[in-house]
């Protein structure tokens, strides 16, 4: 097994990597001696929670970053990062010490590092994540929104790799919640950022902790040991380049040899014995032209025996991520698979930065191989990032801005969740739960009450305060208070009042509904049933629709009683028979043209005067007298228009005249004397209440009153007193 001390760091992305972030870190005469001599007194006889002394993990740290080309620049920070927490001023001091740069590098790199502590405190404590993959690429989004560039994450891996590494030389088992975040947080980090050899010495340093045992016996599989093995994959890649350069094919050859943990994802992945491995030898071939690669694959296959089930022509058909390539494997003199991929530079360039689907299929994980892609923003704005690395060398100023529109906050149990920039503790509670945040009445921001608009930064755990029941507040829908950032949250919120509306209008259905059944004598008939026969798939659909006044309960009265033959042309014309119109009538309705005739107020308008009205001839109970606003009149007298009589109201001749009764709503928001206070109104204004009927739903309160009067027009000015009563949203006559 290969010893897995400190080496310097090749491949990749890495020089353009470590050019990019060093942008916004001003080289200083002696800053890496000075900030050592620094921080060696804070740190010199500290150690880390791993055990590890202090000054030794920033000496090796420093030393990981040198080997991958940081300047000394960045060395230095090392050491000041370890130094910040023992400052009580950290910013004012290292500012005045050694710039602004270096005290914002040394602030940040220590909040990433509590924020991933809290994370891994939970783990280790055993509370349970809803969704570990989430959690898990939302640490890697953390990694680089929570640094205003990448100084942060390169420091950060270096970190790991030396925790690993000093384990690993002090045959200690890391904690399993280190190997776990190593294995995949920071590894896959490592890959997307192209620091290839950290990526892969990572991989198995964590491997090797989480599963010691599948370690050692893949380890104990292979035929050579992993130097042995890189030796023989360098004299076979310089042997193929020099070969196909005497073939006229000018071709710069990589070596790929395979770690162990690469060789057990590939046997997971793809359900595989080690013996069904090809790839533990690999060589990639880059050509110029697509003729060269067809040209190099003719040449490999007349030098070494294929095997003709392993080959892929990607090039003819590409992958649906775009991907292009010539795969195939063949056997060497001594019988061993050797895996060789050949592609044009072009295609290299495609396949190592241009799509992120790349990537997804390399990180694959329990997914396996067939058919991953990776899409999204995340893995479009990693693309970005690599690009710009690459080909403008000025993150500090391009690459800022990348992660602006999102944040990363915790839960108290150390889940992390992603926001929008500006999102409040409202929009935290509603991306945790929708009922949490429906519920949500007070926030607190590491341990601190905070107003519910307050802005949240990365990083910050949050802690929501709740009623036991409960909805939002319509302030929050206003723009200008700044409750909500997101979308989705407001959303939600609508949704809440819009299903209150709904559950108002469906009780004043139902009320309507229950009534009109009660005074048919059909109680006891089933709702659903009624709902059914009148086409509507559910009652409370019924009770909506009458709630919202779109559908007259004269259908539920024509199906409780069907229509009559009309009456014969001779009996109704005797109505119609002029007689001598009485000239003082007593008081109530008078009909005109027919004298002493029987009348009744209707019941579904209850008229009252000076009402206008209009007549109706029923079937045994005389004329039925109705408001002509009234829906049910209106539908009566469009279907038998010959019924319709003319009425008035009479004049009373001395003493008191006739009451009429009428039905008064009533909405409030219910509270303990409401009931009471509404009474009082009536009472003072001589209004007889005979009836009242109350229902509450979701602290709103819909009361029907019945009262006598005489005259409607004095009921409106009542009803503005009844308006006024606390809590009272609105009043009036049904």
């Amino acid at each position: 097994m290969k010893s897995l001390a400190a080496e310097p760091l090749e491949g990749g992305a890495v020089p353009e990597l470590i050019a990019a972030t060093e942008q916004t870190l001003p080289q200083q005469a002696n800053a890496l001696a000075r900030a050592r001599s620094f921080a060696e007194p804070f740190i010199a006889g500290e150690t880390l929670d791993t055990g590890e002394n202090s000054l030794q993990h920033a000496d090796a740290v420093a030393g990981i970053l040198k080997s991958m080309g940081g300047s000394e620049a960045m060395q230095a920070a090392s050491y000041l990062v370890y130094a910040c927490p023992h400052l009580n001023r950290p910013q004012e001091v290292i500012t005045k010490a050694f710039g602004d740069s270096y005290a914002a590098l040394a602030l940040e790199t220590n909040d990433l590092v509590r924020v991933q502590r809290q994370t891994r405190s939970a783990e280790e404590a055993g509370r349970p994540v809803d969704d570990p993959r989430l959690q898990t690429e939302n640490v890697r989004k953390m990694l680089l929104a929570f640094s205003r560039d990448l100084r942060v994450v390169m420091l950060r891996l270096a970190s790991r790799l030396q925790t690993l590494r000093w384990h690993a030389a002090h045959k200690s088992a890391a904690p399993p919640s280190i190997a776990r975040e190593s294995l995949h947080v920071f590894a896959p980090l490592a890959n997307r950022l192209g620091i290839w050899q950290l990526k892969w010495e990572m991989e198995d340093l964590a491997f090797r902790y989480l599963e010691p045992d599948t370690y050692k016996q893949v380890a104990r599989l292979l035929d050579e040991k992993r130097v042995e093995r890189e030796g023989y994959v360098e004299q076979l890649r310089l042997r193929l380049q020099d070969e196909l350069r005497r073939q006229g094919i000018e071709a710069q050859v990589q070596g790929r040899p395979k770690h162990i943990y690469s060789i057990v994802k590939k046997m997971r992945g793809k359900s595989l014995g080690f013996e069904q491995v090809f790839d533990v030898r690999a060589l990639r071939v880059i050509v110029h032209e697509v003729r060269d690669c067809y040209a190099a694959l003719s040449w490999v296959h007349q030098r070494f025996e294929p095997i003709a089930s392993e080959f892929d022509d990607y090039i003819a058909k590409p992958k649906p991520n775009g991907y292009q390539s010539l795969h195939t494997v063949v056997r060497d003199e001594g019988g061993r698979p050797i895996e060789i991929q050949i592609r044009t530079q072009a295609m290299h360039e495609h396949a190592e930065h241009g799509v992120a689907a790349h990537w997804a299929y390399k990180e694959a994980g329990s997914k396996g191989y067939a058919g991953v892609s990776a899409a999204g923003e995340y893995d479009a704005k990693i693309a970005v990032l690599r690009q710009l690395l690459a080909w403008e060398r000025d993150l500090a100023g391009a690459a800022r801005g990348l992660f602006d529109d999102r944040i990363y906050v915790l839960t108290p149990g150390a889940a992390i969740v992603e926001l929008p920039q500006g999102a409040t503790p409202v929009d935290f509670a509603y991306s945790v739960h929708t009922n949490l945040g429906h519920r949500c009445r007070g926030a607190r921001v590491d341990g601190a009450m905070v107003p519910l608009n307050t802005q949240l930064q990365n990083g910050q755990t949050v802690e929501i305060v709740t009623a036991k029941e409960g909805g939002p507040s319509r302030d929050w829908l206003n723009p200008d208070l700044g409750f909500l950032a997101s979308s989705r949250a407001r959303a939600k919120v609508r949704a809440w009042f819009n299903e209150q509306v709904r559950h108002e209008t469906v009780a004043r259905g139902r009320e309507l509904v229950e009534k009109l059944l009660q005074r048919e004598g059909r109680t006891a008939m089933k709702q659903v049933d009624l709902a059914a026969q009148l086409g509507f798939k559910s009652a409370d659909d019924l009770f909506f629709v009458v709630g919202k006044d779109e559908y007259s309960l004269r259908n539920i009265e024509t199906l409780l009683h069907p229509p009559e033959a009309p009456l014969p042309p001779d009996e109704f014309l005797l109505l119609k028979k002029s007689r001598p119109q009485e000239k003082h009538p007593k008081g109530g309705v008078l009909v005109v043209g027919v004298d002493s005739l029987m009348t009744q107020l209707a019941r579904c308008c209850k008229p009252a005067p000076p009402d206008q009205i209009a007549g109706f001839v029923t079937r045994g109970k005389g004329v039925s007298v109705h408001r002509t606003d009234c829906s049910n009149f209106r539908e009566m007298a469009a279907r038998n228009g010959e019924r319709v009589i003319e009425v008035e109201w009479g004049s009373p001749r001395g003493g008191t005249g006739p009451v009429y009764p009428v039905d008064v709503s009533i909405e409030a928001a219910d509270r303990q004397g409401l009931l009471r206070d509404i009474s009082e109104v009536f009472a003072k204004e001589k209004m007889n209440v005979i009836g009242v009927q109350t229902q509450t739903v979701k602290d709103t309160a819909w009361m029907t009153f019945t009262v006598e009067i005489a005259d409607s027009a004095r009921l409106g000015r009542v009803l503005g007193v009844v308006a006024e009563v606390s809590g009272v949203r609105s009043a009036r006559r049904r």
